[in-house]
């Protein structure tokens, strides 16, 4: 599965940012736990939103998990999230 454009697509619909960019961060996180070969596993998102202007770090990670929804959540091992 394409999670990188799942992603994407998912924060777009939900968020409206006005800057976005995500990162897929696997291949560097080779050897490491939670890498698998051929699949995304690791990522890194760059956002910012007018939603977030109101929010705590946490609210903004915890919404973001949210909108990304279980199927992603469980099978990719880590996101890291720059809020810009």
């Amino acid at each position: 599965m394409d999670y990188k454009s799942k992603i994407t697509e998912k924060l777009i619909e939900t968020f409206s940012p006005k800057f976005l960019k995500v990162i897929d961060e696997s291949e560097g996180h080779r050897g490491h736990s939670g890498f698998i070969e051929g699949q995304q596993t690791h990522f890194q998102i760059q956002i910012a939103s007018d939603i977030f202007e109101e929010m705590s770090r946490i609210k903004r990670e915890r919404e973001i998990h949210k909108a990304l929804g279980e199927e992603i959540i469980r099978n990719i091992h880590a996101i890291s999230i720059k809020f810009l």
